[in-house]
């Protein structure tokens, strides 16, 4: 009596559903995890105008020269005490609204360690200071 079939025969079919399931396990992973691999310097980047913006009465400007001079209006300061002057000085002000004027020569890395020492003061309005180009376009 034969009961059954062969059961020395191999299955020559490929069972690909554990194939897909794992690519589909995958795909989600990737899915959530992609957002967060981003990374980068948060950065609120100024818009160009045609018309300068409206400014304080007494404004606030920090100027770096050429020479990698510091000032705040026109009293030189180092990088070291910027932070504690700009935390004394804005302690009794209503706007705390802070412009930063450099030379277009200095290099980027001053501009980014004074513009973090003015962060680091509490300053959350920061503005960038700069000069219309002239075009022959205009004339």
């Amino acid at each position: 009596m034969a009961f059954g079939g062969n059961n020395n025969s191999f299955m020559s079919d490929i069972n690909v559903t554990p194939f897909v399931d794992v690519m589909l396990v995958l795909l989600i992973i990737f899915m959530v995890t992609a957002p967060m691999m981003i990374e980068g310097v948060n950065v609120s980047l100024p818009e160009a105008t045609s018309e300068p913006l409206p400014a304080e009465q007494d404004p606030l400007i920090i100027t770096i020269d050429k020479n990698n001079l510091l000032y705040i209006n026109d009293y030189q300061v180092t990088l070291d005490f910027l932070q504690e002057k700009l935390i004394k000085i804005l302690d009794g002000r209503v706007g705390q609204e802070v412009y930063l004027k450099a030379d277009k020569n200095i290099s980027y890395g001053v501009v980014v360690r004074v513009m973090s020492e003015i962060k680091g003061a509490g300053i959350e309005k920061l503005g960038m200071v700069t000069e219309p180009i002239n075009s022959d376009k205009e004339k």
